[in-house]
């Protein structure tokens, strides 16, 4: 059966484009790819199967041509796609400007229409890497670049790529920092570097950064973006901001979903696999999320994804269940619970927004979309019927007075699920059913959802070309890691949080900087590692300084207050 692919711009319905995490926000064609063999197992496969099983690329606009079925040995070839077809594509996409949170806008140069008369055709499937300029190497002019090399220190400068090198650019002004993407001066790497301005300005926002990077320094999983660098203060005692630099990613959940791009099955599949092993692993490190949403979960062109942004994460002990704000989670992702004012909530949190992304990416709509909080809870009710009293334990006398005084509701939600999309089928309605059931005690957990038949072929797809953790035998056999989805090596103690709500602001600064001085010690014992300064003589210093944002509430807008 012939497949298409579709172009793949990016805009949201109020006409700008929007998301959030450190991504480019470049324009791509996603590309769909056979159905996998019913034969194929979890155990050895060949390479060439393993191809076929790879999730869809996105493609920029390219042209193209129909193909039989290529060499696989050619397609890991960089001669596939012509270098200059590379270069008009890369020239198509420019202007990016991020809103809010780091959240990225992208603004074609065209107004939708393919660059190509033939772009609706299909081209041999080949690592996306290859074939799209996404990571540019240095710069020709050094002292044109933001990022230099502490003082007397050396390296090996990498080999410029035939690429033209992108210049170091603003691409976000979010709520608690600005977001530049950079190149690194060791590897020719782009990389996107967060400055945190005014970290000290209070409390709130001195324990959400500190906590936010000792995260991020302790993440190393593929589903999960982790910390790259952190520019050394130079003054211990006065520095008022802060330098993170991270993996610089492509797009993200939000954009391919108001896109006009069509996703199949097995593009859901995929990705809401990597999420629910992106959150696994942070479960496991005692970590709740609480800001589960498509703008912050990252995507590259080869469909891999990450969950970022951490502002709003915490960690908790599940045995203890600890009293924490419910003011978190944006609030069309929000779990039932949180709506009704719960203060002492789960993991269970994290299940709920997943639930309701999966039914996003299947109807390419939000499935709770209200104006407020209450609304929310109504539209949840109207689809799950009215839940009884020991759904409601966790919430607050005032939510459940508010349910009860409802007309009694009857649950409709399989019809319902059904009709989100055509590619419902009664595994998808099961896994969402479960993911989106109101007692948290009774939804079901990651491990659970990871377990569900639904995601099997996701799982497959995933490690079959996209994972870190597998290998590619020299016979051509697939070698599958026998732990498929880690937990944190080293999982947080309860107990940095509760002695974190102890610290002063000073303290904040001086464990702060003690914990920037020792990673970077630890990293030039081991790895001989460069240390990196802000370049004063770059051309863009004068506006990388002078950039800021004002620091506006640390929480998201609060739910209904009942009592």
């Amino acid at each position: 059966m012939g497949r298409r692919s579709a172009e793949f711009s990016i805009t949201d319905p109020t006409g700008s484009q929007t998301s959030s995490g450190c991504s480019s926000g470049n324009s791509s064609d996603l590309v769909d790819f056979p159905p996998p063999s019913q034969s194929v197992h979890l155990n050895h496969i060949p390479v060439h199967q393993s191809i076929y099983h790879q999730p869809p690329p996105i493609y920029p606009n390219l042209p193209t041509h129909q193909s039989s079925l290529v060499d696989p040995s050619l397609l890991f070839t960089q001669q596939i796609i012509d270098r200059r077809a590379a270069q008009l594509a890369a020239s198509h996409h420019a202007a990016i400007l991020l809103q809010h949170e780091m959240a990225l806008v992208s603004h074609p140069a065209s107004t939708g229409q393919s660059m190509f008369k033939d772009a609706s055709k299909r081209v041999p499937v080949v690592p996306i890497q290859q074939s799209m300029p996404q990571q540019p190497t240095v710069s020709h002019h050094v002292n044109q670049a933001i990022l230099s090399a502490a003082h007397g220190a050396s390296y090996a400068v990498p080999f410029p790529s035939a690429v033209d090198s992108q210049p170091d650019r603003p691409i976000g002004y979010g709520a608690f920092g600005v977001v530049w993407s950079v190149t690194d001066p060791r590897s020719g790497k782009r990389l996107a570097l967060k400055k945190m301005p005014n970290v000290f300005q209070n409390l709130a926002s001195c324990k959400r950064v500190f906590r936010e990077i000792k995260m991020l320094a302790s993440f190393k999983h593929d589903n999960v973006l982790c910390l790259a660098d952190i520019i050394q203060p130079q003054n211990p005692a006065f520095f008022q901001e802060l330098y993170v630099l991270t993996e610089l990613m492509q797009s993200d959940l939000h954009k391919i979903i108001v896109s006009p791009q069509a996703l199949t099955v097995d593009h859901v599949k995929v990705f809401v696999y990597q999420i629910l092993r992106g959150l696994k692993y942070l479960h496991s490190a005692n970590i709740l999320h609480r800001d589960i949403k498509p703008g912050n979960l990252l995507v590259n062109s080869n469909c891999c994804l990450k969950i970022c942004d951490f502002g709003l994460a915490r960690i908790w002990d599940s045995r203890e269940r600890p009293t924490m704000t419910h003011e978190v989670v944006t609030q069309y992702y929000r779990a039932p619970e949180l709506l009704m004012g719960a203060r002492k909530y789960t993991d269970a949190v994290d299940v709920w927004s997943v639930g309701c992304i999966f039914a996003e990416l299947m109807g390419r709509r939000i499935l709770f979309q209200a104006a407020g909080p209450i609304e929310q809870l109504n539209m949840i009710i109207d689809l799950m019927g009215t839940p009884s009293m020991d759904d409601m334990k966790m919430a607050c006398d005032g939510a459940r007075s508010h349910v009860m005084r409802q007309p009694k509701k009857k649950p409709k939600t399989k019809e319902a699920m059904l009709s989100i999309s055509n590619q419902m089928s009664d595994l998808a309605v099961d896994l969402l059913q479960k993911l989106l059931t109101f007692n948290p005690d009774d939804r079901m957990t990651v491990q659970d959802a990871l377990n569900h038949p639904y995601i099997s072929d996701g799982r497959m797809r995933f490690h079959s070309c996209m994972c870190s953790c597998c290998s590619t035998l020299p016979s051509g056999q697939r070698q599958f890691h026998p732990n498929l989805e880690p937990h944190h090596e080293e999982p947080f103690n309860p107990i940095w949080e509760r002695e974190l709500s102890r610290c002063s602001m000073f303290d904040l600064r001086d464990k702060l900087y003690s914990f920037v001085v020792d990673r970077h010690h630890k990293l030039q014992m081991e790895q001989n590692h460069v240390p990196l300064v802000i370049n004063p003589n770059s051309a863009a210093y004068k506006n990388f300084t002078s950039s800021s944002v004002a620091q506006p509430s640390e929480l998201p807008p609060s739910p209904n207050q009942w009592d």
